[in-house]
């Protein structure tokens, strides 16, 4: 692969990994958010997806953020008798975030975004020693 195809490749996985961090901080930001009445729900999180396709004009596969996906999993709930959103019997339902598990995954992540910033830097170096080959 040159050098130039690994940098449009590395450049994508940079762009694919900050939009699923800004994801995960809107995870994390609406962590406490509930519905204003009984009958609202409150915040559902969302899951950052890929897809991979393969870019002809770079003759390589490059990835991109693909459909946000709607967690499913069940609501937590708490008993709070005086919030304006609790039911009948007092439980308000909470949004399915875990931050631990938005920890985790951020660190992810960044560990991907770092990767490929790793291999931008590695091939902008091998870049700059061939020009000074050249030049000798």
């Amino acid at each position: 692969m040159d050098l130039l195809k690994s940098l449009l490749v590395s450049a994508s996985g940079l762009k694919a990994q900050n939009g699923r961090m800004r994801i995960i901080a809107e995870n994390v930001a609406n962590a406490n958010s509930t519905g204003r009445t009984p009958q609202d729900d409150p915040y559902r999180r969302k899951i950052a997806t890929f897809r991979s396709h393969f870019d002809k004009e770079l003759g390589a596969e490059k990835v991109e953020l693909g459909k946000v996906a709607r967690d499913e999993s069940d609501f937590d709930t708490r008993y709070e008798p005086g919030h304006p959103a609790a039911d009948a019997n007092g439980y308000v339902k909470l949004p399915n975030v875990n931050t631990l598990i938005e920890t985790v995954d951020m660190r992810e992540a960044q560990r991907s975004y770092e990767a490929n910033l790793n291999v931008i830097e590695s091939t902008r170096t091998m870049l700059q020693r061939t020009i000074d080959i050249l030049k000798s």
